[in-house]
């Protein structure tokens, strides 16, 4: 006999797949528009503001979804420890990005800053909007017994 997982578990992946393919569209859309405008303010170095900004914000935004999207028939146990993990490691990623980027000129920090703040944000407010625009329930209905099979 094999366990099947609860109906909420498909729903619920449902609903990360639609946030996680929000968020790509985002993200290309905001590379090419971040490019442009990175090109006009600050030329070359604009440009690779804005592709380090849409990398940082598509690394912070989609490691989350995608750990909602790897535990979603899991613990809650198990869901805080994986999203947890995931935080500390981009946390840790980003201060050695930074330190690495610190010395370095070929970016423009203002337009890396401009990118990752409406990439994020951005990514907030599509998670917010797949979430409160499907239904997931919230339990699962138990299995209906055969009467005819109760002995």
């Amino acid at each position: 006999m094999t366990v099947q997982p609860p109906a909420s578990a498909d729903a619920v992946r449902a609903v990360l797949r639609r946030a996680l393919r929000h968020l790509l569209w985002l993200l290309a859309a905001l590379a090419v528009a971040g490019s442009v405008f990175g090109w006009f303010v600050a030329g070359a170095a604009g440009v690779w503001g804005a592709l380090i900004g849409v990398g940082v914000a598509l690394v912070f935004s989609g490691t989350t979804v995608l750990a909602h999207l790897r535990t979603a028939d899991a613990p809650a146990t198990t869901t805080g420890a994986v999203i947890l993990g995931s935080w500390l490691a981009k946390m840790a990623l980003l201060v050695v990005l930074l330190a690495v980027l610190d010395g370095l000129t070929f970016y423009d920090r203002t337009v890396l800053v401009a990118v990752l703040v409406v990439g994020v944000v951005g990514s907030a407010y599509l998670d917010y909007l797949a979430v409160t625009k499907e239904r997931v329930p919230y339990v699962d209905p138990a299995p209906r017994q055969d009467p005819t099979t109760e002995a």
